[in-house]
């Protein structure tokens, strides 16, 4: 009994043996087959990074202008207001972000009311800088406007602020918090200064204009500094800022995580006042020759000098009249005398001896007289309307264009068709024209929409946004926190 009780068990251990022989050699088998598959998808990735560019997906067969907006999937948490800001979120909503503009309830972004032209309407102060945006109305110090501002942190790309240094600490929405919540966010502000003594200075477009080089160096010699009519502190700023976001999207794809970015529109005029600041450093080394005082014998000082209409760049030019200059304030055109079409310049206003006579034949003996030579030019542009005499002068390729009022503009067929000046419909003032998008994509076409009423888009925002259910945005708006609390009756109105 002995003898086949071993046997059985003998055969038992043989036969597990044998299973744990084939599963052993089954597990060999599907580990070679992963290994294998593994390569072919890393081969197939190799050759999917070769064929595309490191990866990217192949080019869209979608017709052009059809595969999306460029910054389409992008959400920016908007507390912008007045104009700065407002200018930064409306390009970045042109270019296809879901810009969610947070408003304070009853009364809104500031410039609702500022300026208007029609009683009882958003002025064009506003609409102009609020395309494409989705408004809703929080109370941030209300418990529930804090519940649904964090739940909008948590969801947003992108939040843009240009409050007065510190305010947006003291609503306890500091870097550090945001970050916490959302480390994938980009805190973009505005502000005045940057770091240094006038960091907590206000700063308004025509304070930035004299703090950033623009007054000191716009005017006439012997006037006063002037700011220009340009918001070069304002819009230039929020032109900056966008680029600096959208640089920060491009980084985060890399990094996974978000930064903040400011922009100082101080630094941002000094930006664009830059050949001031290259003309300061020639300054040590002579006068500046091609600024018409050096003709005029006037010494120059340690300080870029306020050079009224002259170019600013190496060729001379001026602002002549025109035909009707008497009676039309803008009967004028901007006309350089570029050294390579001199000898076209002296045949259309009438000295072909000035191209062959060394007073005048080359650009260093021209500018002890460009005073001089302007003068003659005008005498030549006052015979003709300005559009007539850019109709001649473009005929040469001499540089020049018409002073262009912003009712010429307004009228310009062909800034419409461009979409540069855009009619828009507005449900409560109707009609008015805008200034469309400066920056024109081919795949990404700009459709310029109306701007928000206040808190247009706050049921939708907090339903299809955020996910709330209807009884929390009953419960949300019956506190208060979105405006006024609702009577249960009320609760479902729109």
């Amino acid at each position: 009994m002995a003898t086949k009780s071993k046997a059985k068990k003998s055969k038992a251990a043989s036969r597990k043996a044998s299973a744990r022989t084939v599963k052993t050699k089954s597990r060999a088998v599907k580990a070679k087959t992963r290994a294998v598959a593994a390569k072919r998808r890393n081969g197939n990735a190799v050759a999917a990074k070769r064929k595309n560019g490191n990866g990217l997906p192949p080019p869209s067969r979608k017709p052009w202008g059809a595969a999306g907006k460029a910054l389409e999937g992008v959400r920016v948490l908007d507390f912008t207001h007045v104009q700065s800001g407002p200018t930064c979120t409306q390009l970045l909503a042109w270019f296809g972000a879901d810009v969610i503009k947070v408003e304070r309830p009853g009364s809104g972004d500031i410039t609702r009311t500022q300026l208007r032209d029609i009683p009882g309407v958003d002025s064009l102060y506003f609409t102009m800088l609020n395309h494409n945006k989705r408004s809703i109305t929080i109370d941030t110090k209300h418990p529930q406007g804090k519940r649904v501002l964090e739940a909008l942190i948590k969801v947003s790309d992108v939040l843009v602020e240009n409050f007065a240094p510190g305010v947006l600490d003291r609503m306890g929405l500091t870097w550090e918090y945001i970050h916490k919540l959302n480390p994938r966010m980009i805190v973009a502000s505005v502000k005045g200064f940057g770091p240094g003594p006038y960091e907590d200075c206000k700063v308004y477009e025509n304070i930035a204009q004299c703090t950033g080089g623009a007054a000191s160096t716009t005017g006439f010699r012997d006037g006063p500094p002037l700011v220009t009519g340009a918001q070069i502190g304002d819009s230039g700023t929020g032109l900056h800022l966008a680029l600096g976001i959208v640089a920060a999207l491009y980084q985060r794809q890399r990094t996974g995580r978000g930064q903040r970015v400011l922009c100082a529109m101080q630094d941002g005029v000094l930006n664009l006042c830059r050949v001031k600041l290259r003309d300061q450093q020639r300054l040590k080394h002579g006068p500046l020759k091609e600024y018409s005082q050096y003709g005029e014998g006037i010494p120059f000082g340690d300080t870029v000098p306020r050079a009224g209409n002259d170019s600013g760049g190496g060729q001379p030019g001026w602002i002549l009249k025109c035909k009707g200059w008497e009676t039309d304030p803008n009967a004028y055109i901007y006309f350089i005398a570029q050294a390579p079409v001199w000898g076209a310049i002296c045949d259309v206003i009438g000295e072909p001896g000035w191209k062959t006579d060394p007073e005048y034949a080359t650009p260093e003996a021209r500018l002890p007289k460009l005073r001089k030579i302007f003068d003659r030019i005008e005498q030549w542009t006052m015979t003709k309307t300005k559009f007539e005499a850019m109709e001649i002068l473009n005929k040469y390729d001499i540089p020049c264009g018409p002073i262009l009022s912003m009712k010429e503009l307004a009228e310009d067929e062909s800034l419409r068709k461009t979409g540069t000046i855009v009619e828009v419909d507005h449900p409560t003032r109707g009609k008015y024209l805008t200034v469309g998008n400066p920056i024109k994509l081919s795949d990404s076409i700009t459709e310029v929409k109306r701007s928000p009423l206040l808190g247009e888009h706050t049921d939708e925002i907090l339903k299809n946004v955020l996910g709330f259910k209807a009884h929390e945005i009953a419960e949300i708006k019956a506190s208060g926190a979105l405006g006024a609390p609702q009577e249960a009756g009320q609760k479902n109105a729109a």
